[in-house]
């Protein structure tokens, strides 16, 4: 068999079925149990509660002993080594807010959906994440002059796509070596809850939320591409289940808005009394600086007040004063961001259902 057919083979098993307009299947119940959105009242938070923050978790959690565990780095460098999380926090510490977003959000206002984790929009969340810069140690393990990426495994591990491994994940020498990219060790001046990572994750600002492994056991200098499966099959955008498709990297420019008034427990549709409503929100990029911001009522778009961003890869705050009259209107908001990339008003689909930053739709009833 040869290399394409087997890579092809690979691809069409990325999802676990055809993209469906049926409805949410039992599969997709389990996974929505285990993750987790933030929801978007917390987007009032600059810094979001680790509570509230999204959460995606692969396989499973694993139990991991701060005491007995060790980072391992090793590969083609000039010196393996082995770190204790004592080792790690002795290093000099940065601490940062940092906006994370999974890839997925916004799946499933896909038609056809996408079968996978079913997120609505929440699936971000904002933290002051503290930890030490990855590149500093690199240089102190010697990374070989031939070593092309590095590989990062944490200690989740389980099967997709009929492939028994690890989560892992791989940077170029580059990318790995920007001085924003860290080990984090605490979110929120809290030691990282076992969900989120602990003891030590990689981060990896402006990127998707799949670039910052979580459990970091080990990273490996290598002289050739890993094509381990959420490298090379996973995170791709492809128009059909065949591959290889497009990797998926930093984060598409978005902005949504704190759903205004009180919901219908149901649908959550809003009801707000007539008169001037805040509406409010963040916006962020992984593109570049978020310069715009636009509301939209009932197709009529205007601009929104943007406030100073919160960090270099943090979201912004904006706002704008609504003069609600009665009836039954629809409110959007798109961001633009300086690489001139703007929120698109429709969807853009693509098979695994990856970077959907469709403008949010927000139906309110004026009373």
């Amino acid at each position: 068999m040869s290399k394409n057919h087997t890579k092809q083979k690979a691809a069409k098993a990325a999802t676990p079925g055809q993209p469906t307009d049926g409805p949410l299947t039992h599969e997709e119940l389990q996974l929505s149990g285990r993750n987790h959105s933030m929801p978007l009242e917390a987007l009032h938070d600059d810094i979001t509660p680790a509570g509230l923050h999204y959460l995606l978790i692969h396989f499973d959690i694993p139990h991991v002993s701060a005491e007995s565990w060790r980072l391992r780095v090793g590969g083609a460098v000039d010196r393996n080594m082995e770190l204790s999380l004592e080792d790690i926090k002795s290093r000099p510490a940065v601490t940062m807010p940092v906006t994370l977003e999974c890839a997925g959000n916004g799946r499933s206002l896909l038609q056809p959906r996408p079968l996978s984790q079913p997120w609505v929009l929440g699936a971000v969340g904002t933290a002051e994440w503290t930890g030490t810069p990855l590149a500093p140690l690199l240089e102190e393990a010697g990374l070989a002059s031939d070593a092309v990426e590095l590989v990062f495994t944490d200690a989740d591990s389980g099967i997709q796509g009929g492939v028994e491994e690890p989560y892992a994940r791989s940077l170029s020498v580059e990318e790995a070596m920007h001085p924003e990219v860290m080990l984090v060790y605490a979110m929120n001046g809290h030691p990282l809850p076992p969900q989120h990572g602990f003891p030590l994750r990689l981060l990896v600002p402006g990127w998707y939320g799949m670039a910052s492994v979580k459990w970091l056991a080990s990273i490996e200098a290598v002289r050739s591409r890993f094509m381990g499966w959420q490298q090379s099959v996973a995170y791709h955008y492809l128009q059909g289940p065949d591959g290889p498709g497009l990797p998926v990297s930093h984060i598409r420019v978005r902005s949504l808005m704190v759903p205004p008034g009180i919901p219908d427990f149901f649908t959550r549709r809003r009801v707000v009394d007539a008169g001037p409503v805040m509406l409010e929100g963040r916006a962020w990029s992984g593109h570049g600086d978020v310069e715009r911001v636009e509301v939209g009522i009932d197709g009529e778009w205007m601009p929104a007040h943007l406030e100073p961003p919160q960090g270099d890869f943090a979201w912004r705050r904006w706002s704008m004063v609504w003069v609600a009259s009665s009836g039954e209107h629809v409110l959007r908001c798109r961001a633009m961001d300086t690489s001139g990339a703007l929120q698109p008003i429709e969807q853009v689909w693509n098979y695994q259902g990856l970077g959907n930053n469709m403008a949010q739709r927000v139906e309110v009833t004026v009373r």
